[in-house]
C-alpha cells in the first residue's frame, strides 16, 4: 500500500498481517482525493477507525496541516505512528487517539472541536436486505454529534460495502456517491 500523491507520493506504508483489517484500495483512495481536490490543501482532518492511517497520511501529503486519528487497536495505532514516521511529516501535525471512535466523537464535540475533513471507512458490515442496517457505517451516520464536528462547509467521507444499504438522517446532505467495485465511498455534508 502506498501514498497516491502529494508531497509524500509513493512512500510505502505497512499494513498488520491478518484479516483484522481491510485498508482502504489505493485506487479509492486515489479517487476519493481527486474528487476532493484543493479543499484538502489546509484542511484539519479526522480520521474516524484510522487503522494504519492511510486516509490521514494522504490528506496531509496533499496539503492538509494536521490530522487526528481514532483506532481502538493499539496493535494498529503502533503501525499508523510508524506510517506516519516514514512518510516524513513533522510530528506536531498528527495526534492519535487510542480508543473507541463514538467515545472520541463525544470528546471531540464537547471540546468543541472542528474539521473540514472527517473521513472514516469503517470495517465492512454485514448484507442487509430488508432490514436496518447496524454496521459501524450507519452508526456513525446515526450518531448526531458528528455532524457538529464539522467547519462550516466540511465533508464528510464515509466507505462502506455495496452490500450494506445504509439510510441517511436528516442532519446529511449527500453530495457525491463514489462506486468501485464493492466499495462505496459517501461525500455528505451537514444539514
Amino acid at each position: 500500500m502506498r501514498i497516491t500523491g502529494g508531497k509524500a507520493v509513493r512512500r510505502r506504508l505497512k499494513v498488520p498481517k491478518g484479516l483484522d483489517l481491510r485498508p482502504t484500495p489505493g485506487l479509492v483512495k486515489q479517487a476519493v482525493f481527486n474528487s476532493l481536490g484543493s479543499r484538502v490543501e489546509g484542511a484539519h482532518v479526522l480520521e474516524l477507525f484510522a487503522g494504519t492511517g492511510a486516509l490521514s497520511l494522504e490528506a496531509l501529503s496533499r496539503g492538509a496541516i494536521s490530522a487526528i486519528c481514532v483506532e481502538k487497536s493499539s496493535r494498529h495505532a503502533a503501525i499508523l505512528r510508524e506510517n506516519f514516521q516514514t512518510a516524513g511529516f513533522a510530528p506536531e501535525v498528527l495526534q492519535t487517539r487510542v480508543q473507541d471512535v463514538f467515545t472520541a466523537i463525544g470528546q471531540l464535540e464537547q471540546d468543541g472541536r472542528h474539521f473540514e475533513l472527517v473521513v472514516a471507512d469503517p470495517p465492512y458490515g454485514e448484507k442487509n436486505l430488508g432490514r436496518r442496517s447496524t454496521s459501524f457505517a450507519q452508526q456513525l451516520l446515526d450518531d448526531p454529534r458528528l455532524p457538529h464536528l464539522l467547519s462550516p462547509g466540511g465533508i464528510l467521507v464515509l466507505g462502506h460495502t455495496k452490500r450494506d444499504t445504509l439510510e441517511v438522517p436528516a442532519w446529511w446532505a449527500e453530495q457525491k456517491l463514489l462506486k468501485h467495485g464493492d466499495s462505496f465511498m459517501r461525500f455528505l455534508t451537514g444539514n
